[in-house]
Parts: C-alpha cells; sequence; structure tokens
C-alpha cells in the first residue's frame, strides 16, 4: 500500500522521510506523564539562561561539599521562563526535600509559622510570587530565614506570651514577576538572586526539540524554528503551541510538524508571525484604528476591546511594548510606526503622543 503498511492495529503506519531532519519521538506514554516530564530535572537538561545556571551551580556545589543547606535563592523575572523548574532541580541536585506554595495562600503569620515548623532538615521551600506574602508573614519569615527561629504569639493582651521555635535548617526559594515590590528587608535575606531573561530563537528550538521528544511529536527542524520564532521567548508558550501544532498535524496532516504545518496550524489558533495573539491584536488594532495611534488611557483602550485593565496591562502591553509595537507616555499608550506597518497601514507623518493635548483620557 503506497505511503506505509498496516499495522497490527489494522491502522495506516506512514512512512516519514528520511532525508528530512526530523527529531524522533521516543516510545509513546501516557499523556498526564509525559507533561509532568516536560520539566527539567537537572541543571544539564536545563536550557538557556547560561549565567545563572553557572552561578547556581557553584552555590549547590558549595553546599554539598559543606554539607549545608546553601543561601537563601531568589529567583525573579517575567512568568514562563522556568523559575518553578529551576526550584525542582534545585532540590534535586541537593537530593533534599521539596514543598511548594504560594504568596497569596500565606495569610497569616500563623500559617508560615505552621509551614516552617513542619519542615525537614535540609527541604526546600518554595514560594511563588513572593512578594504577595502578607506582611506579618514577611516579617515572621525574616528570623526564620536569618536565624532558622520563630516566635509564636500565645494569648492577648499584657498576657500575651513569645514562645520561641526552633527551625529545622532549610532552604528558601522565593520566585517573583515583580522584584521591585519585594521590600529591602526581605530582598536583603537571600544569599543569592538571579534575574530570568527572555530566551532567544535557537534556546527556543532546543526547548521544543526535548519536548517533542517527551511528547512522541515528529518534528522537523523547520518544524520547531517557526514554532520558536512566535513564542515570545518564552519557553511556557512553546510548549503550549507545539501541542497545538501537534493537534493539528494529527488531524490535518501526517503527523509530523513541519514549517508549513507549523504556519497553517498557528494561523488557525489566530497566532500571527511575531507572535502576537487575539488580545494583542484587538489592542493594537484599537488603538491605531479607532484612536489614530494614541495617545490613549488605558482605560478607555480596555473599554474599546471589551477587557479589564488589569488584563491589558498585564497581559498585552508588556510584550507589545518589548516587541516595539507600543509605548506607554505620560499622556497615554501610543502606537509606534513598527505597529502600523505589522498591521499593514501607513504611519501618520507627524509622530503622535510626543506634543499637544491629550487625545484621550489617559
Amino acid at each position: 500500500m503506497s505511503g506505509g503498511d498496516l499495522g497490527r492495529d489494522g491502522r495506516l503506519e506512514r512512512d516519514v522521510s528520511l532525508e528530512r531532519d526530523v527529531v524522533s519521538p521516543l516510545p509513546e506514554v501516557d499523556e498526564t506523564e509525559v507533561e509532568a516530564s516536560l520539566r527539567p530535572r537537572q541543571l544539564t537538561e536545563f536550557v538557556g539562561q547560561p549565567k545563572v545556571r553557572e552561578q547556581l551551580q557553584v552555590v549547590l556545589e558549595s553546599a554539598l561539599l559543606r554539607q549545608r543547606p546553601p543561601d537563601h535563592v531568589l529567583l525573579s523575572g517575567p512568568p514562563g521562563l522556568g523559575k518553578t523548574s529551576l526550584a525542582m532541580i534545585i532540590a534535586a541536585e541537593l537530593g533534599a526535600p521539596f514543598r511548594l506554595t504560594s504568596g497569596p495562600a500565606i495569610e497569616r503569620a500563623g500559617d508560615l509559622a505552621a509551614l516552617l515548623t513542619s519542615l525537614s532538615e535540609g527541604e526546600v521551600l518554595f514560594i511563588d510570587e513572593i512578594h504577595r506574602i502578607a506582611r506579618p508573614a514577611e516579617e515572621l519569615l525574616y528570623m526564620a530565614m536569618e536565624d532558622y527561629r520563630v516566635d509564636v504569639i500565645v494569648g492577648k493582651g499584657p498576657g500575651a506570651t513569645a514562645i520561641p521555635l526552633e527551625l529545622a535548617p532549610f532552604t528558601l526559594v522565593g520566585a517573583t514577576t515583580r522584584a521591585g515590590l519585594l521590600t529591602g528587608p526581605l530582598r536583603d535575606r537571600f544569599g543569592f538572586t538571579a534575574h530570568m531573561d527572555f530566551y532567544d530563537v535557537p534556546e527556543l528550538e532546543q526547548v521544543l526539540v526535548r519536548s517533542a521528544q517527551l511528547l512522541g511529536v515528529s518534528m522537523t527542524t523547520e518544524g520547531a524554528a517557526e514554532i520558536a520564532s512566535r513564542s515570545r521567548g518564552t519557553p511556557r508558550i512553546a510548549n503550549r503551541l507545539l501541542r497545538r501544532v501537534r493537534d493539528y498535524a494529527e488531524v490535518r496532516a501526517d503527523g509530523v510538524v513541519t514549517a508549513e504545518v507549523a504556519h497553517a496550524a498557528l494561523a488557525v489558533y489566530d497566532v500571527d508571525e511575531m507572535g502576537l495573539d487575539r488580545l494583542d491584536k484587538a489592542v493594537l488594532g484599537a488603538l491605531v484604528r479607532r484612536f489614530g495611534g494614541g495617545p490613549v488611557g488605558v482605560s478607555t483602550l480596555a473599554v474599546a476591546v471589551g477587557e479589564e485593565i488589569e488584563t491589558v496591562e498585564e497581559v498585552a502591553e508588556p510584550f507589545l511594548v518589548r516587541a516595539g509595537l507600543l509605548a506607554r507616555t505620560p499622556r497615554g499608550r501610543v502606537a509606534t510606526p513598527a505597529a502600523w506597518h505589522h498591521l499593514g497601514l501607513t504611519p501618520p507623518s507627524t509622530p503622535l503622543g510626543l506634543a499637544g493635548p491629550t487625545l484621550f483620557d489617559a
């Protein structure tokens, strides 16, 4: 039979040309197990962030030589770059238990005290979005990080008594997307601070090759490059797009992710060549077509696209600014000439947002 042979289950097994540079999939396993396995387990498996990896490797090897928990670690940077994965790797490299929580989940000092007193010696405690931890809990954390001790207050008023509780030595790994919101006393108690940067396209291609093998996806190098170029420099987005392209390849193609298949799939999922999605294009289109390129206030822009102000500010704007398509000015948001060109329009001859009265509320 042309194009392949029938397998033992009666389904057609297609032959993939050996002339193409194809990433061969690993043996098929349960999907839920594969999803969990996409996170790297060791520093050697972690792609990108070379400076952070080198620094962290020195910190961990030194701790192992001294047979003591390493200094507390603060990881900062935009979401999706691997802060949680690095925290898990720290525990794995140390051979230590791992405990995960988040800043918003710690509402009272008692919540944190209960968590800290349950830690075993050498355990790695990971607090995601640590800048959102409640202030009373944060103040309790100071002594815990520095002296491995917490004072629990029993009773109220003049009869209240502080009972000191000794903690087993542990390592705190804090992650934040907004390092500027961390208080000085908390930031100063971290012995190692690392800032994670966005990935370049070749690094994302390496991430995609590894994920494709774990997901059992056959993918050409051109297909990986096509997905990587639209992933906004973020591994989490790259892996998400890979899974959607895989779906498309299985349903409407021969199951192999090529550049052509990736291009067609991402068009279906409304992701353009720069990585802009529906919300990004809605914000950019409203700014240019409805408001002449601005300046326009973010509240007006949010109403125009039917989204909350926080969604526009925190989801759409960071990438649009980084891509050079939108500028934040004191008088409002302004579309750059690159934004006009991206939408296939001619920018105005006089740059907007630099002089004159505000056109729309800022």
